[in-house]
């Protein structure tokens, strides 16, 4: 039998008269294996996974050995890291609880007992991504959406109800509860876990992964957790350990104290752009200082929440006493707190720590200034006083080729000289001077028109103008900021400051407020701020993404036609962590990231080409101009709106039925039974093909022969480009699919929605209307040539002529290949074009692993090369060499690519499988096929 404690390290604690289990760090300290003092707190959190899951097997004391001996200069070694939990959500969620579904049918189909397929640690999935804005401004409006949202998703719905019947260690969080990273920091959360084990009770720090890329959110509370796609997470649940290279960390040192009028957003957005600057992809993340006690958790949760766009794997704090505060405000039982507390004090974890780090950067809390990210990636921050130049700059250069012969004052006027310089006026009223409108005459040069343009809409039977840069959406959304109470109450504080200066916000703009829980909507109500916010249109829409993550929902339809019509570029705002292209809604071309308050003093503002620390918002009912320095709330007002309304009885009382769900998930008819029953008429959950006539002998690897570009990239290329996530029409290869099926366009839903559908979602991968092959000059969208025949066409259309004719395909790409969310589907479906291998500059780590998770295999070039520098350009024909004998970790391969003429380019690439558990997944053609054949294999002896 296999020695499970090879070093004697499992002890027993005694607290408050009970006996645990536990493995104690300590004594691999004095078995001489390691400097507990000197190691980051995160990886001594993966020691004890290490420790404590040893197996002889899976597991061993060389493991443990391994990831005691982290330096600095970290050695190259893996580590096998078992999660005490996994959390899902239900865009991501629906694909795993198919992909369980599979499995069981195809192990039901080789005879075996199905329920061999089951979840091994608990799993959590909260719905929260599915609900949409349709109806706003209104008070019925979170009633109406809600509606809305169990009509397009019933048939999901009852799929995540027959897992949540048919599965044990298999909870749900209903709709209309909250944001999943909110309710798992103020609910879910644990820092300790108490778990029965072997029939013994055992203490163990919480750890986990989750299917969505700001899982590291959790890491405001000292819990270590990171993103991964739905692939990795369903092994994990399934008791595959996640295997992962031993990691650097960077220690991030705090200094010094928020400034007045800055928020935690502001914050993060710094934090962002400098992590950025470093580097810290593939790397842990963690914050240390004199200025730690000087955040809160929810601030703390803020920054860490924006992990995955600053690039980092976790961004973690101490476990200290503010977060032992924070556990009691937020209804934990008392006792368990003082388990943490003794739990986490005997393994030296708890408290200020200042270990080894491989880099250490320093940060000072009071140089943070008011800023916003913008127009389409989060770490790019612009100084809220730069931000009506930075817009006008990019309306400028977008528009630059229609101005001809202009007039060079006029545009420097309306440039402005600067950040936050404005254009020269002649007097005129308030609101022409805050837009800071060149006025030209004839003989002033050419006209600004492209870039000063506005243009009459019929609105609800009004007439309103639109132009570039008007805010068409104004969002406080997503987990970033409402889980934090003092963003959220400055709003609320904002909004009432801008009532009673009797402010509005215009009539265009689609206003709304997706609280993260419930529990923010009760502490707003108590505070009398809700109904400030409602009567500036910002009424509860829903509990859930909503704007951050596509579901924003429509815009009249005079309003998209004059986009359309006049190639205007207008704005969103929102108070999210995500602003990529086409994101928040199609048509709108910049979307900028700000705090609850800035969303709605933009809101108010109604435009995005204003400096807010000059120009007035508009005018009070005597005319007088109302800046806002005049309706901002100070700190001290915010605290004590926080003191007399953020109690422990909401959070009690508001996750006591956090599982129950209301009439409407009551009332929803699941299927029940082991296997699930698949319909083949459906449009939303269909049996996926992978494990269909599933071959027990692994297919290993080959050199890849005449392979074919199906896409040239360049960088930045997110997941939201390869597997969008919001609406599409019925011009697309998804749309046309789903008429063929019956489906009218206003049933389509979104592409997130249709996660359960692989024809769907293979037809919509490389789809997002703003991907630019540039094979093609000029062409936005799903589109690229057939080689050799030339012809455009759609990505999905070519990938399946390729198929018939038997040729493989290969995309190209740029740096950071696959940045943003977390998406099995950008894998999956690039798995199912017939993509065997992706060439790119860099990846993404999520995106990386998952392509690996589904047996493709992500090549990096060498050094400086790139696609266009090595001079290629799609129309070759590619030859990968180096696999007939087997790959390796990291292995050197070759990439031969000839042209027409018959000329050949040669180049290394290295393969990004960086460990032998990833070399094994490559070989299975994934992880899956791997965890199936296992259990196959095992169940048949």
């Amino acid at each position: 039998m296999a020695d499970t404690d090879p070093f004697g390290a499992v002890r027993e604690l005694e607290l408050d008269g009970r006996s645990y289990k536990m493995a104690d760090l300590t004594v691999l300290e004095d078995e001489g294996l390691c400097d507990l003092d000197s190691l980051p707190v995160s990886i001594r959190i993966l020691l004890e996974s290490v420790l404590r899951n040893v197996d002889g097997e899976q597991i061993t004391a060389a493991d443990v050995r391994n990831t005691a001996a982290w330096k600095p200069d970290v050695p190259d070694t893996e580590v096998p890291f078992s999660p005490s939990r996994v959390v899902l959500q239900d865009l991501t969620g629906v694909p795993a609880v198919v992909d369980l579904a599979a499995l069981r049918s195809e192990v039901d189909r080789k005879g075996r007992d199905p329920t061999l397929v089951e979840p091994e640690i608990p799993c959590d999935l909260v719905i929260d991504h599915s609900v949409q804005v349709d109806y706003f401004g209104t008070g019925d409006a979170y009633e109406k959406n809600v509606e809305l949202e169990y009509e397009r998703n019933a048939e999901r719905y009852r799929a995540i109800k027959w897992a949540q019947n048919a599965f044990e260690n298999f909870n749900v969080v209903p709709p209309g509860t909250g944001i999943v990273h909110q309710v798992n920091l103020e609910h879910l959360g644990r820092v300790v876990h108490e778990r029965e084990r072997d029939g013994a009770e055992w203490l163990l720090p919480d750890t986990l992964v989750g299917t969505d890329s700001h899982t590291p959110m959790i890491g405001g509370i000292g819990v270590v957790g990171w993103g991964v796609g739905g692939i990795e997470a369903e092994a994990a649940m399934l008791g595959q350990p996640i295997t992962m290279k031993l990691p650097e960390v960077v220690g991030v040192r705090l200094d010094g104290e928020l400034p007045d009028g800055a928020t935690a957003t502001d914050l993060v957005l710094h934090i962002t752009e400098q992590l950025r600057d470093v580097g810290v992809v593939d790397r842990f993340v963690e914050f240390f200082g004199p200025g730690v006690e000087n955040l809160s958790v929810p601030d703390r949760a803020t920054i860490a929440n924006m992990a995955p766009e600053q690039g980092s794997t976790i961004s973690v704090f101490p476990v200290d006493e503010t977060t032992l505060d924070y556990l009691e405000l937020t209804g934990r039982d008392p006792e368990h707190i003082e388990v943490v507390r003794e739990y986490l004090e005997a393994q030296g974890l708890f408290g200020e720590q200042e270990p080894e780090y491989t880099e250490v950067v320093e940060f000072d809390l009071s140089t943070v200034e008011p800023s916003l990210a913008g127009h389409k990636r989060p770490q790019d921050r612009i100084p809220m006083g730069d931000v009506k130049h930075s817009f006008r700059s990019l309306i400028h250069g977008e528009f630059e080729d229609e101005l001809g012969d202009i007039d060079e004052d006029a545009l420097r006027r309306w440039l402005g000289d600067g950040g936050g310089a404005t254009a020269e006026t002649d007097g005129g009223d308030v609101e022409t001077q805050a837009r800071g409108d060149v006025q030209l005459d004839d003989s002033g040069g050419t006209e600004l028109g492209p870039l000063t343009k506005r243009v009459t809409v019929e609105l609800d039977d009004e007439e309103i103008e639109i132009g570039h840069g008007d805010v068409l959406v104004s969002a406080i959304t997503s987990c970033t900021n409402t889980s934090n109470p003092s963003v959220m109450m400055a709003a609320g504080l904002l909004a009432r400051n801008a009532v009673e200066r009797g402010l509005d916000v215009p009539s265009y703009v689609k206003t709304s407020l997706a609280p993260g829980s419930r529990v923010v909507t009760e502490y707003l109500e108590a505070s009398g701020l809700l109904d400030s916010l409602e009567k500036l249109g910002y009424d509860v829409v829903g509990y859930g993404c909503t704007t951050c993550i596509g579901n924003a929902g429509p815009l009249p339809d005079p309003i998209e036609a004059a986009i359309d019509t006049h190639d205007l570029w207008t704005t969103s705002v929102l108070s999210g962590n995500r602003n990529f292209e086409a994101r928040i809604h199609p048509k709108i071309r910049a979307n900028y990231l700000a705090s609850p308050p800035l969303v709605v003093a933009y809101g108010l503002a109604g435009r995005m080409d204003i400096d807010l620390e000059t120009e007035p918002l508009g005018t009070d009912e005597s005319g007088e101009p109302v800046y806002l320095a005049d309706i901002w709330p100070d700190a001290d007002e915010v605290q004590a709106a926080i003191h007399d309304s953020v109690s422990p009885d909401l959070f009690a009382a508001k996750y006591a039925s956090v599982y129950e769900g209301d009439e409407r998930w009551d009332a929803l008819d699941a299927p029940t039974g082991a296997v699930y029953e698949w319909d083949d008429d459906s449009t939303y959950i269909r049996e996926p093909p992978f494990f269909t006539d599933f071959p027990l002998e692994k297919p290993g690897v080959a050199d890849i022969d005449g392979a074919r570009c199906l896409l040239t990239l360049g960088d930045t290329v997110t997941t939201d480009h390869i597997s969008p996530a919001g609406p599409f029409g019925p011009d697309l290869p998804a749309g046309q699919w789903l008429r063929d099926h019956g489906v009218e366009p206003h049933e389509f839903n979104t592409y997130g929605s249709r996660r359960g559908n692989h024809e769907v979602m293979m037809r919509g991968t490389f789809a997002n209307v703003r991907i630019e092959n540039q094979m093609l000059d000029d062409v936005e969208g799903g589109y690229t040539i057939h080689h050799p025949t030339d012809e455009q066409t759609t990505v999905y259309e070519a990938s399946q002529r390729y198929r018939e004719e038997e040729i493989p395909l290969v995309v190209l790409a740029g740096e950071e290949f696959g940045t943003g969310s977390s998406r099995d589907w950008a894998a999956k479906g690039t798995d199912l074009l017939g993509v065997r291998a992706t060439i790119a500059e860099s990846y993404e780590r999520i995106y990386r692993d998952n392509l690996v998770g589904m047996g493709v295999l992500p090549l990096q070039f060498h050094g400086n090369d790139s696609w266009e520098s090595l001079g290629l350009d799609g129309t070759e024909v590619f030859t990968i060499r180096g696999l007939a004998d087997g790959l390796d970790v990291m292995d050197e391969l070759t990439v031969v690519a000839e042209r027409d003429d018959g000329s050949t380019v040669e180049f290394p690439v290295t393969a990004q499988v960086g460990t032998p558990a990833a070399v094994t997944y490559i070989e299975h053609g994934g992880i899956l096929h791997y965890v199936l054949r296992q259990l196959l294999t095992e169940s048949a002896h």
